[in-house]
């Protein structure tokens, strides 16, 4: 059975990734089930028309309050799940050089982290998707390229 598009539940996030240290942006979020936990910036998808990069760019701006000098997004994973009713796009979003973000209310402090030492505790699917293998090349590919 095919799932209804309008059933589906379909989110973006996206790790900033500072060209000119290498360093990664992970942000400590404040409410929820995932309060405490470290993370990316993200969120689902509001309007019917909004596309994943939609989301993301949204998201950007509404959770660290400006628009950083972006050179290029990378997809890095989707997340699909087993009933397809949602659905999580991962991308890596190449900023000229770190900044600092002005939060709003979903998280209380932010970290620019070197690859592989990343604060604690991450949140569950970023710490499964960090234990990739596929997900770590990717990354370490990234980092040797820019």
């Amino acid at each position: 059975m095919e799932t209804n598009s309008l059933d589906k539940i379909i989110c973006s996030g996206g790790i900033i990734l500072s060209a000119k240290t290498k360093k990664f942006l992970l942000l400590l979020r404040r409410n929820g089930k995932t309060a405490g936990t470290w993370g990316f910036v993200g969120g689902k998808k509001e309007p019917v028309d909004q596309t994943s990069l939609d989301i993301l760019l949204r998201e950007i701006e509404e959770e660290l309050g400006i628009s950083p000098s972006i050179q290029k997004i990378i997809p890095l994973e989707l997340f699909v799940s087993q009933d397809q009713k949602f659905q999580y796009n991962t991308y890596v979003v190449i900023v000229d050089k770190e900044f600092i973000p002005v939060l709003n209310n979903e998280h209380t402090a932010y970290a620019w982290c070197s690859y592989q030492s990343w604060p604690k505790p991450l949140h569950k699917r970023i710490s499964q998707s960090f234990s990739n293998k596929i997900i770590r090349a990717k990354l370490e590919i990234l980092l040797e390229l820019i």
